[in-house]
């Protein structure tokens, strides 16, 4: 069978840069008109996005510290090689099929043909449907062949997929088909280490260099959670797995390179130590929220000067919660890394804008970057509570919930980041009013669901309008188009769904997720209507870098 990635370069070869000597009767060759016209609807595409330079204060670095970073963006680089395979295959091989310069762009903004935050439709004529299990399975397994394989590392994290000569499945760790790649950021890595002046740090970069060629993330994922020191940071390697829509399982690799702010870091450090509290109250029956959560938990802000990979592919993430480990999160925690400087320029040139158009006039002033900050940090946090095994003994959430567990758990993410900000508002813990928590968050579904609904956090976001929407959480104004909150309903609604989502996941429920998801994470035609007038108004839907070492002036 003749690979996908290369049957894909002939169809664009084909739709791209052939015909050339098919002329009409006017004269025009036919592929200038196409061209043409891809190239005139590709730009309708490249201008949802808008460019953000990633810079960062260098004035209070160490000269050591200056020199790391360059260290970590090239070993980021590399993570993003490996993503481009995990998410396509070869991508050289798309892009030197592609005539167009529009079409290149786009492609690179989404790893492949598919676009992102359009439901992952093929923007490119001869490209068929995007496979939901991406490359990390064989483009001709069923779910059916994969469960009956009898294979102990099938479901690893961190392994391929693939057949053999005769055709049966294999797998093939991650570390053995990236060999050389990962043995290239591996050294980038310990040379980091020698330069870092944090003990954590230099364990942490030691740790993960060692995994990235062995697979074994675990032992660096528990030194990562001890640091609390450095300036520096990065996170790096196969972590998230919303790319593997098929079933879950398999990580893709990343990378962010970070600079801490310390001052903003201070003031986030006391929230962690409310989780136990918080998880006492949450709004479901006992039996789901008997786990107790890490208390070595901890929030910083960060300046971001580089992504990669998973992170840098269609929409750009603003916050971090990780390890996503299950072991590593009940016994130490997770940390929260809050990316300061990317948020800021969404809530400036996204955020503002659609609250002016669909937010009502009077509730305009309720939508602040604070409120943005605050619900986007909860969010994370949020991830620490509830439950992560099953009370049925089906295993972990993730296990049981396969495909769906990733839109669940974003789905709780949001609606208990909510709840604890309402919990700790009423402690007198957190600053501003609850109208400004509760406007922005409405504001923000808004933002994110126009990055489609095919994501996690897609599904996610639309699963939470429309139940909102049916609990009379807010109003649509027909005469203006905008939507006024109705603060008492909102919480009555949060805290339904809550225990929705709660339960579903203890239960290890799956075909109840798939029926929620299937049933509430639409979007429908007049939700459509209004987003489609964020567009004609020429709101941005997300951001794309100018970043590196030379935009950082470092060499």
């Amino acid at each position: 069978m003749k690979p996908r990635h290369l049957l894909f370069a002939s169809a664009l070869a084909v739709a791209t840069v052939g015909c050339t000597s098919n002329t009409t009767e006017d004269g025009s060759t036919t592929t200038e008109t196409a061209t043409t016209q891809l190239g005139d609807s590709l730009q309708q595409k490249l201008d949802m996005y808008t460019t953000v330079r990633l810079t960062a204060d260098m004035s209070k670095l160490t000269e050591k510290e200056r020199q790391m970073i360059p260290l970590l963006i090239e070993a980021g680089k590399i993570m993003d090689k490996l993503f481009w395979y995990e998410a396509y295959g070869r991508g050289d091989s798309l892009l030197a099929a592609l005539d167009n310069d529009n079409a290149k762009a786009f492609v690179k903004i989404n790893y492949g043909p598919w676009d992102r935050l359009n439901n992952n439709e093929p923007f490119i004529e001869g490209v068929g449907p995007k496979p939901a299990g991406s490359n990390f399975y064989p483009a001709d397994m069923t779910k059916e062949e994969f469960e009956k394989a009898t294979l102990k590392d099938k479901a690893s994290l961190y392994t391929f997929v693939r057949r053999d000569a005769n055709g049966q499945l294999i797998t093939v760790p991650y570390h053995v088909q990236f060999k050389e790649e990962v043995k290239k950021a591996s050294d980038l890595l310990k040379q980091a280490a020698a330069l870092a002046e944090d003990a954590g740090l230099k364990k942490y970069l030691t740790l993960r260099a060692d995994a990235l060629l062995n697979d074994n993330y675990q032992p660096s994922d528990l030194a990562w959670m001890d640091m609390k020191n450095n300036t520096i940071d990065v996170v790096i390697g196969p972590i998230e797995t919303y790319e593997d829509a098929l079933f879950g399982y398999k990580a893709a690799h990343e990378a962010y390179v970070l600079i801490k702010d310390q001052d903003w870091s201070k003031r986030l450090a006391k929230y962690a130590a409310f989780l136990p509290e918080l998880q006492r109250g949450l709004p479901v029956a006992a039996n789901y929220k008997k786990e107790t959560p890490g208390t070595d938990s901890d929030l910083n802000a960060y300046d971001v000067v580089f992504y990669g990979g998973d992170s840098n592919a269609g929409s750009k993430t603003i916050a971090i919660n990780l390890p996503n480990d299950e072991e590593v999160q009940l016994k130490r925690g997770t940390r929260r890394l809050q990316l300061k400087n990317a948020m800021r320029a969404k809530f400036d040139k996204i955020m503002m804008p659609i609250a002016d158009e669909l937010i009502v006039e009077d509730q305009q002033k309720h939508v602040t970057f604070d409120a943005f900050f605050g619900n986007t940090m909860f969010h994370e946090v949020a991830h620490g509570l509830g439950i992560k095994n099953t009370i049925n003994g089906k295993g972990t959430v993730r296990e049981a919930l396969k495909e769906h567990a990733s839109a669940l758990e974003e789905g709780k993410a949001d609606i208990l980041g909510l709840y604890m900000i309402t919990q700790l508002h009423e402690k007198g813990e957190v600053e501003g009013s609850l109208e400004d928590y509760y406007t922005t968050f409405l504001a923000g579904i808004f933002r994110s669901v126009r990055f489609g609904a095919s994501s996690a956090h897609g599904k996610a976001n639309m699963v939470r309008f429309n139940f909102f929407k049916e609990n009379g959480a807010f109003e649509r104004d027909e005469a203006t188009g905008r939507y006024r909150v109705n603060y008492t309903k909102m919480r009555e609604a949060m805290n339904k769904l809550s225990e929705k989502i709660l339960t579903l996941q203890g239960n290890g429920d799956y075909a109840g997720v798939g029926k929620l998801l299937n049933e509430q994470g639409l979007v429908d035609a007049k939700l459509q209507a209004d987003l489609d007038r964020l567009s004609k108004a020429n709101i941005p839907v997300d951001v794309v870098f100018e970043q590196g070492t030379e935009v950082l002036g470092l060499k």
